[in-house]
Formats: C-alpha cells, sequence, structure tokens
C-alpha cells in the first residue's frame, strides 16, 4: 500500500442522493430497473464534478462514492458491476469525474458492494430461468427442494431484505468475479474500495481476493465496513487495510448528547488500541446515520469535530456535515432519504450562508488545516490527561510536538488542565492560557484545539 493513505482525508458523496437521481422509481413502470440498459442516460455525475472545488478548498483530498453501478434503486442492490448507473451517467461521465479529481489532487474511491447483489442481477435471474444448470447458480447460496422452473428462487439474502440475494463467498467464482470488478475499475483510475457489509463476509474471503488484486495494483487502499467485531483480528485475516470505526463514532455521539464524556473517554482508548494494527477511518457522519449535527445539537458539533481531527485514523466527512445540515434516519422504507439529500448544481457561495452554517463551515477549515500540520496524528496514540461528565482533556504527542483538544459540553464555565499547551490553533478560546499553571478555561459549551511541545 502506498503512503498516500497516511494524508488522505475523505469527502463522502452519496451519488444517488446528491445529484437528485430517482431513488425508488415506480416499479409498476415496464422499465422497473432504474439504473437498467434500457433507461435513457441522466449525465448527473457532473454535478459532483462542480464541487471538487469546495472539497479542496475544505482541505480535503478524497472522494468516497458511494454506489455508482446499474441498480434497481438505492444503489446496494447491484445488477451490472460493469456499468455506471444510468440515473447518474455513462463511463464517460466517470471517467471525467476520476480526472477532474486527480487533477486537483483527489484519490477516488469506489463502493464495492460485493457481500449480495440486487434479485434483477441476471446472473440470478438465469437461476430463475434454468434452475441448478445455469452457469451462475455456484454464486449463491440456493436451497432447490421444491423449485420449479420459473418459479421464485430460495436463496440466501442480506439481513432479511428479500430483494437482496447473498454471494456465495466459498466459490472460486465469486472471488474471480470481485477480482475482476476491482481490477477493471482500478484500471479505470479508481485508488480503492470501500468494502460494503465487509462485516457480513469472511475474513478468508477477502484474504483470497485481495492480495490478487494487490499484486496488479500495489498501491490500492480498501476500507472495509465493519460495525462490529474485532477489528484488529479482521484486518490481521483479511487483509483490509482499514476499517470504518463505529465504536469512535458512537462514543463521541452518545459522549457528547449525553453529556456522558466517559463514554467517550472510553471509545478513544479503545482506538488507541487498534493502532498497533491499523489505522480505522474516523467520521462523524455518513449516508447511514442520523446526521451529527442532530445528534448533539449544532452548537456542539464543533465539539465532535474536535475530536475527529485530532484522534487518530483516517478521517472523513460526509457531504453536508461542513454546513452543518440536520436529518435523523429513521428505521422504514424511505428512512435514509432525509440523510442522502439533493445538493445544488454549485456550492452556495460561503458568504450567501446563513451564519451558522458559515461557522460551521469555518470551524472545518480550520480543523482540517491543523490535521494538515500535523500528519502524524494518523496513528499516535491519545491520553485522556482530564475528565468528568461535561469536560474532557485529550493529549496527542510525539517526541517533538504535541496537540491538546479541551471540550466544554456543560452549561457553566469551567477550568482545566492543558499540560504544555502553549498556543491556540481552533476553538472558543481566547489565547489567554495560564502557562505557569498549566490550564485554561474555557466558556459554556467552549472548545480549543492547542499545541505545545511534549514533556
Amino acid at each position: 500500500m502506498s503512503n498516500w493513505a497516511e494524508t488522505v482525508m475523505w469527502w463522502h458523496v452519496y451519488p444517488l442522493g446528491f445529484t437528485g437521481a430517482p431513488i425508488r422509481p415506480d416499479l409498476s413502470d415496464a422499465q422497473a430497473d432504474a439504473g437498467g440498459a434500457d433507461q435513457p442516460v441522466e449525465h448527473r455525475l457532473g454535478r459532483i464534478e462542480a464541487w471538487l472545488d469546495r472539497a479542496v478548498e475544505l482541505g480535503l483530498n478524497g472522494l468516497l462514492l458511494g454506489p455508482v453501478f446499474a441498480s434497481s434503486t438505492h444503489g446496494y442492490d447491484t445488477t451490472d458491476y460493469f456499468r455506471i448507473d444510468a440515473r447518474l451517467g455513462d463511463g464517460l461521465d466517470l471517467d471525467r469525474l476520476i480526472a477532474a479529481a486527480h487533477d486537483r489532487g483527489i484519490r477516488v474511491l469506489f463502493d464495492g458492494v460485493f457481500n449480495h447483489v440486487g434479485r434483477e442481477h441476471p446472473a440470478f435471474e438465469a437461476l430463475e430461468e434454468r434452475g441448478p444448470k445455469a452457469d451462475t447458480a455456484d454464486l449463491f447460496r440456493v436451497r432447490w427442494d421444491g423449485w420449479q422452473p420459473g418459479g421464485p428462487v430460495d436463496a440466501d439474502v442480506f439481513e432479511g431484505h428479500d430483494a437482496l440475494v447473498t454471494l456465495n463467498h466459498d466459490s472460486p467464482a465469486v472471488a474471480d468475479l470481485v477480482v475482476e470488478v476491482m481490477t477493471h475499475w482500478l484500471g479505470r483510475g479508481i485508488d480503492g474500495w470501500r468494502l460494503d457489509a465487509a462485516y457480513a463476509v469472511s475474513p478468508a474471503f477477502w484474504a483470497r481476493v485481495l492480495p490478487r488484486v494487490r499484486a496488479e495494483y500495489p498501491e490500492a487502499w480498501f476500507l472495509g465496513e465493519v460495525i462490529h467485531g474485532d477489528a484488529a483480528r479482521i484486518v490481521e485475516e483479511s487483509t483490509i487495510d482499514s476499517l470504518t470505526q463505529y465504536e469512535l463514532w458512537q462514543g463521541i455521539w452518545h459522549g457528547i448528547a449525553d453529556r456522558n464524556l466517559f463514554e467517550l473517554k472510553h471509545a478513544i482508548e479503545r482506538n488507541n488500541e487498534l493502532l498497533s494494527v491499523f489505522a480505522p477511518q474516523t467520521f462523524v457522519g455518513n449516508h447511514d446515520v442520523t446526521r451529527i449535527a442532530s445528534a448533539v445539537g449544532p452548537d456542539l458539533m464543533p465539539h465532535a469535530l474536535a475530536v475527529l481531527f485530532t484522534v487518530a485514523g483516517v478521517p472523513s466527512v460526509y457531504a453536508g456535515d461542513e454546513y452543518g445540515y440536520e436529518a435523523v434516519k429513521e428505521e422504514r422504507l424511505g428512512g435514509d432519504d432525509a440523510v442522502r439529500p439533493e445538493f445544488p448544481d454549485a456550492p452556495p457561495a460561503p458568504e450567501s450562508l446563513p451564519e451558522s452554517a458559515q461557522h460551521i463551515l469555518r470551524t472545518h477549515q480550520q480543523l482540517i488545516a491543523v490535521r494538515r500540520q500535523h500528519p502524524w496524528l494518523h496513528r499516535t496514540h491519545t491520553d485522556v490527561i482530564h475528565i468528568d461528565n461535561t469536560a474532557m482533556v485529550l493529549r496527542t504527542a510525539t517526541g517533538t510536538d504535541a496537540v491538546v483538544t479541551a471540550l466544554n459540553v456543560g452549561d457553566a464555565p469551567v477550568t482545566v488542565p492543558v499540560a504544555d499547551a502553549t498556543q491556540v490553533l481552533a476553538g472558543s478560546l481566547a489565547d489567554d492560557i495560564d502557562r505557569r499553571a498549566g490550564e485554561a478555561s474555557l466558556p459554556p459549551r467552549g472548545w480549543a484545539v492547542l499545541s505545545g511541545t511534549p514533556a
């Protein structure tokens, strides 16, 4: 793996929502497959390209794209791994987007849904027509007892979703397919893959696939979506480079929202434990969760960001969070739509935004700049040097540099120890550190990121 992954920070985009594509078309239409070959091509990908300069202005240098392949509805029910969803555009549109990103120094990550496919994938439809004699029968886990030609096929599905048919990861044919898909798009210029639902796939499968891909593309980077489990063991057994850090996300959300920073302390310490094996992908928002501004409140969102950008990992910003977008994920059909909104054709001028959005945008820029100035934060342990329910101080240091993050989520001012901090880098603290006492006073719901020299 190339060293580029040590300095990448992702801007995470869900393309179908971002570009205003219809997510759930009218299935009574004769052309039920929204991204299918019979659908007219809508050239929407250019809308993402129009936002790339804003990502650069934020200080980000990675574009983590949600699903872009042909699918029936939300993108995670793939019907063709080798064709761009017609609702987004065509191969030329994608080539332009990748080239535009690379011209700006932005890496591109694709979302690979390799645990399952949509029921309308031709490989599965062949089973319904020809049964166990189909050439693609080995790609799925199927129970053939009682099957009649043309009838429904009883196959394993993903987490009870009948439209998402699980692939048979014990089959060499599935491994060959995934290698072919990965190398095809790496050859078209992408820089790596997010492995959707990697937690549902045996690490042994990835261990069979990824070395074959790396043999041809040694600089490719692989991020696994893992929500729970022994992360270090999964990385070691799978050879995946990084995993989604849901434990830290949950600690940030609940620690701040519940005014119980001990929960955040525990999550940070758990994050430290992973660093000897890998640097996790860290985030406070993505396409599957409630917006962080809704989770903790807009006034405490900067506290969440301060942790994200000063604790070890590979940070990402979910598109819209930089403006303080609010939305709540709901457990129902369409419950993700609110957190996957359509964006304007081009980014608004910052001065045209409400003051609250301008503040959040500036906070992102300040903290991303801090991260850029201290690249060693990528994989350095963080010590919690002060903690109570509503106030916390973090210190992350090397032999020659240190970053101190002080948080107050309470409604009263507090004085906290800031160790060797000497300068305010960002936040709501004036540059009035009591250097003799090693303390600083934070206003109600205040926060600060400071620099210092290690002891």
